[in-house]
């Protein structure tokens, strides 16, 4: 089967009852690309890659191909970033208070994001963050409603990656509920820890993946040990928010296998 395009799922979503008033293909520099409108506001998708360096030749140095991104190893795959038009970063929930906007607002971005990765045709996983807010306000069946929406336009949600807050992994039995919905919807689901303690809060749980920041894993040298008690759980432990070079180097003396950050990006990650 022939994988939609993106101007393909465009056209799907113009017979979808709420993306078909906001959801457009661009013009000029994202001629290429999806766009989604709300009054003024009009967004764009970026994608931040999240690289399995475990593959990474060992023998190689980082500055020995300082523009080449394969120097990194492969892509497990990349979150999505949601910025204004002129590619400004845009954060709804420090901008707006009503929550039925900031619900659309939501809704229209993951869709956006899903277009224009799954009609790019790019290769593993499509990291979505979810906000706490938006967590609270849904009473039940987490997942469902942006389910129903991806297997309308032809896509698999399976290769979708909800991404859970820390103050959602926090706490143990809403963390568990909000896995098991989203997990029976089809989705994947990476919970973000915002200490190296949160990791003793995953232990019954089935995610399929751990996040935790480089920089502060580094200066509580907490990486050794989160490593250890990820891989006794068997869930992939990625380290995001990684900076620099020294991190970088740093992170690889501990057999950490993904990394996510500032450093990997590059400028042909907006689309």
């Amino acid at each position: 089967m022939i994988p939609p395009t993106i101007p393909e799922l465009v056209s799907r979503a113009a017979e979808h009852p709420f993306l078909g008033e906001h959801v457009e293909m661009g013009t000029g520099e994202q001629h290429d690309h999806a766009i989604a409108r709300l009054d003024d506001l009009v967004i764009i998708s970026r994608y931040e890659p999240i690289f399995d360096i475990s593959v990474h030749a060992l023998a190689q140095s980082l500055s020995t191909a300082p523009g080449s991104v394969d120097r990194f190893g492969d892509e497990l795959g990349v979150q999505a970033v949601t910025q204004r038009i002129d590619s400004t970063p845009f954060d709804p929930f420090d901008e707006i208070d009503d929550a039925p906007e900031l619900v659309a607002i939501d809704r229209m971005s993951r869709a956006l994001h899903a277009i224009n990765f799954f009609g790019a045709q790019r290769h593993g996983l499509l990291f979505l963050r979810v906000h706490e807010r938006l967590l609270k306000s849904v009473k039940y069946d987490h997942g469902k409603h942006f389910s129903s929406v991806l297997i309308s336009f032809g896509l698999n949600p399976a290769r979708v990656v909800i991404e859970l807050p820390s103050a959602a992994v926090a706490h143990r039995t809403f963390l568990g509920y909000l896995t098991k919905s989203y997990q029976r919807y089809g989705f994947k689901v990476a919970g973000n820890l915002q200490n190296a303690g949160q990791i003793l809060a995953v232990s019954d749980t089935r995610l399929d993946f751990i996040k935790m920041d480089a920089g502060t894993a580094l200066r509580e040298a907490t990486v050794k040990p989160l490593v250890g008690y990820a891989g006794r759980l068997k869930i992939p432990l990625i380290f995001d928010h990684v900076t620099d070079e020294n991190q970088f180097d740093l992170l690889q003396q501990y057999d950490v296998r993904f990394v996510q950050g500032p450093l990997f990006e590059t400028h042909d990650r907006a689309v």
